[in-house]
Formats: structure tokens, C-alpha cells, sequence
């Protein structure tokens, strides 16, 4: 059903729920608005906000653009900023539309979903590897896909589910709101509104139409084995039974991709055969791949059976021992109280995340780590009291870091009450 009267359900309590889930302690957009500011005047800037909105007076201001690093090599990746008040209405409109198209949404979708996480993800890939007994996997890597959304399908799309008035003038103010970036203005012909919480979800609405009911449609019924597709935002991987079946979809996916003027990325995007290791291998080691910070090998369960496993990869190991390393440095003259108490928040937030069952020895190889660091800028803070090894053991025994820990368990998943 197509739905034509949405924005009635927008008034003024609906903003201020939008308010209270936005972040308050992100960066300022090119307004330079805090969210401080923003709340001073809170009641009146909600009820301005809604008339313009209403009305179709709101403009959508650019995006400040800023780049972060970006793995090694001094590599970066852009980012775009909104504004505050930016963020609370397309937290309105997405508020607005995540009922509609969560009826809509396949079960192969994980990223930016309600109740659903990378973790969900992962396991779902691990089940359909382990279910086809690792089979062929094909890893795919779409082209910047986020500046690559062609706003004239994204319009088609959202013609099928939603053509509200004044929702939809909104979203093409966004589509068009361009970026800034030192001082100069450009106004992309494709893409997605950067960093706001609506980007997300119209990347969704636009991999549903091209990837995630064509799968189920049109190529499932053709398959003469079992298949499998996990999709996280942009990143997916799909893993058959057969290799006739896996090299038909791989030989045509370029193609309905580019249909929708999306390309897949040449060297990023292969096809393997992942088959556990054993008979008909000829002795080979099967290769890896990496999917949402994780890289998936075959090896054996504590019975000694093969088993996929999974643990953090190279990069995301890497960059997370550098970050934690660069904090050290920066903050090597607060007190040691307060660097354990901040350390030992970073390490268990990254437990939270790559906890998982059979990454135990990646979590110990990052807590060492983290301590290498820890005791290298203790010891350059004072050039008369050195911190030696033998000095930081102790100190490690008062201010001791959280020991790694299985926060994700596969066992635990199996039988909730244990």
C-alpha cells in the first residue's frame, strides 16, 4: 500500500522525542549550533522548526565535510556533518518511516535496523556457512556506494511505499542539500544526505529494491542448491552449496548493480571455494575473508572437528592498538588512576564488540598490547622516574586492565538458561 498522509503524525511531542534520541556531544555543522545552545531555547526553536517544516520553508543546510584517517598509509575517509537542528528532523522523518519499511525489509538485512546488529549478522553468515559445510563464498564490495545512490531510482523506491507532501519535499531538500567543505559549496548529483540518521535508512530502501527482493524473487527460485545472503548496510556476502550456482549469480550481479548505476569494486569483489579442510582438498589451506571486523578461517571445535571461526582482523586490530596507543600518549601526564580508569573503558568496549567465541587469543593480543603502550609512555612522561617492566608489573597489580572476555558466546546462544 502506498501511503500518502504521514506527516500529520510530526507535531511538536514527536520533535521532541526526535531531540531527546539525537546526540548531544557530536560535532557542530556548518551553523556552528551546539546542542547546548540548541536546548536553551528549546520549546521555541521545536515549534519553528515544525511551521517551516510544514510549511516547506525549512531549508536543508550543506554538510560540513571533515576526513578522518583511514587504516595505514595515511589514508582518510569523509565524513559529512549536518547541522543540530538538521539532525533532530531527519530523526522525525526516519521516526516516521522505520515502521513502514521495517514490514517491508528482508530478513538477509542487518545494518541500521531496530533490534538488529552486526553481531546478528555474523551469526546468521556463520549458520549458512557451517549449514552448506563453507561451500563457495561470494565476498562483495560496492563502489562508494553511499556518493553512488542515483536519486532518480531512490525516488522511484520511495514512490512505491511512501508519497506524503511534505515528507518527501523534505527528503529532496536533503538529496540537494550538498557539502561544504573549506569554504566551498558542491552540490552532488547522487548520493545519500551524509552523516545523518536518514542516510542509513535510504540505503536500506534502495539495497531492498536492488539487492534483497531480486535475491529472494528472481534468484533463489533458480538455485539447484542451497543459498544463503547476509547484508550489513552495504556490506554483504553470499554463500552457495553449488559452484554452478554461485558462478551464474556472480556473472550477473555486475550487471543489476549497474543497472542501478552502482558498481562493484574489481578487486574487492571474488568468488571462492570455501570447503572445509579434508578429503578432495588436495591438501590446501582454504582462504579467508573478512566481513564486519572479522576475519573467517576454518579450524577445529574443542571436539576437534572442523568448525568456521572467527577472529578480529589484521586492520581493525591494528587500528584499534594504534588508537589506544595515541591516547596514551596524548594523556601520559594525567594520573595513573585516571588513565586505568579510561583504558580499562576502551579495552571493555572493545570486549563488547569482539568478544565472540574463538577470538579469545586476538583479545589477549590486544590487552598485551594495550599495556606495551601503556608502560612505553609512563615511562617517556619523566626523565628522572622511568617506568622499567619490572615497576609496571607492580603497578599493573594495583591498576590492574579488564582480562579478555567471551561477551558474544555461540554457547550461551544455543541454550539461553545456561
Amino acid at each position: 500500500m502506498v501511503l500518502t498522509t504521514l506527516a500529520h503524525h510530526i507535531d511538536v511531542e514527536w520533535l521532541r522525542e526526535a531531540y531527546r534520541r539525537t546526540r548531544k556531544d557530536g560535532a557542530v555543522g556548518v551553523d556552528g549550533q551546539t546542542a547546548t545552545q540548541y536546548a536553551a531555547a528549546l520549546e521555541g526553536n521545536l515549534e519553528n522548526l515544525l511551521s517551516r517544516f510544514k510549511t516547506g520553508q525549512y531549508l536543508a543546510p550543506p554538510v560540513r565535510r571533515v576526513h578522518i584517517p583511514k587504516g595505514e598509509g595515511g589514508k582518510t575517509r569523509p565524513i559529512g556533518v549536518p547541522t543540530f537542528e538538521d539532525k533532530v528532523l531527519q530523526r522525525a522523518v526516519v521516526m516516521a518511516l522505520e515502521p513502514i519499511y521495517e514490514q517491508d525489509f528482508r530478513d538477509c538485512s542487518y545494518g541500521f535496523r531496530p533490534g538488529r546488529s552486526a553481531h546478528d549478522a555474523l551469526e546468521s553468515l556463520w549458520k549458512g556457512v557451517m549449514d552448506v559445510r563453507g561451500g563457495w563464498v561470494l565476498e562483495v564490495d560496492i563502489r562508494s556506494f553511499f556518493d553512488a545512490v542515483d536519486h532518480r531510482h531512490l525516488r522511484n523506491f520511495l514512490d512505491q511505499r511512501v508519497r506524503d507532501g511534505v515528507i518527501r519535499r523534505a527528503i529532496d531538500k536533503w538529496l540537494k542539500a550538498g557539502v561544504m567543505e573549506s569554504g566551498a559549496w558542491s552540490r552532488p548529483k547522487s548520493g545519500t544526505p551524509q552523516g545523518g540518521v536518514l542516510s542509513p535508512l535510504l540505503a536500506n530502501i534502495y539495497l531492498h529494491e536492488v539487492l534483497d527482493r531480486w535475491y529472494e524473487r528472481d534468484v533463489i527460485p533458480k538455485m539447484r542448491g542451497r543459498s544463503h545472503l547476509v547484508r550489513y548496510a552495504d556490506d554483504f556476502v553470499m554463500t552457495f552449496e553449488r559452484e554452478d550456482d554461485a558462478r551464474r549469480v556472480h556473472a550477473v550481479l555486475a550487471k543489476r548493480f549497474a543497472r542501478f548505476g552502482l558498481t562493484l569494486h574489481p578487486d574487492k569483489t571474488r568468488l571462492f571455494e570455501f570447503r572445509r579442510p579434508g578429503k578432495g582438498t588436495g591438501g590446501r589451506r582454504p582462504p579467508t575473508f573478512d566481513f564486519l571486523g572479522f576475519t573467517h578461517y576454518w579450524g577445529r571445535s574443542r571436539k576437534g572437528s572442523p568448525v568456521v571461526k572467527r577472529k578480529t582482523s589484521k586492520g581493525r586490530l591494528a587500528r584499534a592498538i594504534k588508537r589506544t596507543s595515541a591516547w596514551c600518549r596524548r594523556y601520559r601526564h594525567a594520573s595513573v588512576a585516571a588513565q586505568h580508569r579510561a583504558l580499562s573503558r576502551k579495552v571493555q568496549g572493545h570486549y563488547a564488540y569482539y568478544g565472540i567465541t574463538g577470538n579469545a587469543r586476538s583479545l589477549a593480543q590486544f590487552v598485551h598490547e594495550v599495556e606495551r603502550n601503556w608502560r612505553k609512555w609512563l615511562d617517556r612522561r619523566s626523565r628522572k622516574a622511568g617506568m622499567d617492566w619490572e615497576r609496571f608489573r607492580r603497578l599493573l597489580q594495583r591498576y590492574p586492565l579488564p582480562p579478555p572476555r567471551v561477551v558474544h558466546s555461540i554457547y550461551r546462544a544455543a541454550n539461553p538458561s545456561s
